[in-house]
């Protein structure tokens, strides 16, 4: 008599837990104020209107950029001239083009004017790229500057959080809060090149949405900021250009921006 043959039995926890994983992602909610991203890194938080500009990929290598009072009244200007009123809609959009100003402002001294879209293997160590790590960590830093000089009326600064799933690398952003509502934002500097307006979404559908009813799409697009707060588009419109971008990169695959 043939020997029989035993069948293999899953656990039913375990197909529970691959079942529910496939459905959504992870979200790295982190608690406690956004210094504490810093420490998690090893980075050096603001100091005054003195930020290290982290790059090279995960903070590797920090560069000290100190803003002056020009600097300083340039980005107020950028802050009060791009809002059309005093939405915290505006008020983000602002906070884009105010981002993406300090970016380029601080990308001669600190060498990132290459800095390309996304992440590539060829650009860990490399000291004029940045990774989302360090993305996340300096527009954290820019948003602490915006706060200490009183130029954030509808928000507060949060802690980075991070996002994956099986199909997604894990992927940080900066985290701001509308004071009003208490609705948490993604400010994304990685998906462009140096100096592109960083895209701003809801958190619950940035990157890796938290659900299926979670598909809001982003604010802010990756076009290029002038000073009066216009985005220089060309040919496909701002938003359909930035998608386009992050589709053919291999991060979005629906018109709403959700990622894979």
């Amino acid at each position: 008599m043939p020997p029989r043959r035993r069948a293999f039995k899953v656990p039913f926890t375990v197909l529970v837990t691959l079942g529910l994983t496939s459905l959504g992602g992870c979200t790295y909610e982190q608690e406690g104020p956004p210094e504490a991203h810093f420490e998690k890194f090893d980075a050096k938080p603001p100091k005054l209107d003195t930020v290290w500009v982290c790059h090279a990929y995960g903070c590797k290598e920090q560069t000290p950029f100190a803003f002056s009072q020009a600097d300083i009244a340039e980005i107020s200007a950028v802050m009060a001239r791009v809002p059309r009123n005093d939405s915290p809609s505006e008020e983000r959009r602002a906070i884009a083009y105010s981002i993406a100003w300090m970016e380029r402002r601080v990308a001669p001294t600190v060498g990132t004017a290459t800095d390309r879209p996304s992440m590539d293997f060829g650009g860990s160590g490399d000291p004029t790229q940045q990774d989302c790590v360090d993305e996340a960590t300096n527009t954290t830093s820019y948003l602490l500057l915006l706060e200490r000089h009183g130029l954030l009326h509808n928000h507060t600064v949060e802690r980075p959080f991070a996002k994956d799933s099986l199909t997604h690398w894990t992927h940080w952003a900066a985290v701001i809060k509308e004071t009003d509502n208490g609705e948490r934002f993604a400010i994304d500097s990685s998906a462009g090149a140096n100096g592109e307006n960083p895209t701003v979404q809801a958190a619950a559908s940035f990157y890796v949405p938290d659900s299926s009813a979670d598909n809001t799409p982003p604010e802010s697009s990756l076009a290029p900021a002038d000073t009066n707060g216009n985005a220089a588009a060309k040919g496909a419109g701002r938003l359909t250009g930035m998608l386009q971008r992050r589709q053919s990169l291999g991060y979005a695959d629906s018109h709403t921006g959700a990622s894979r």
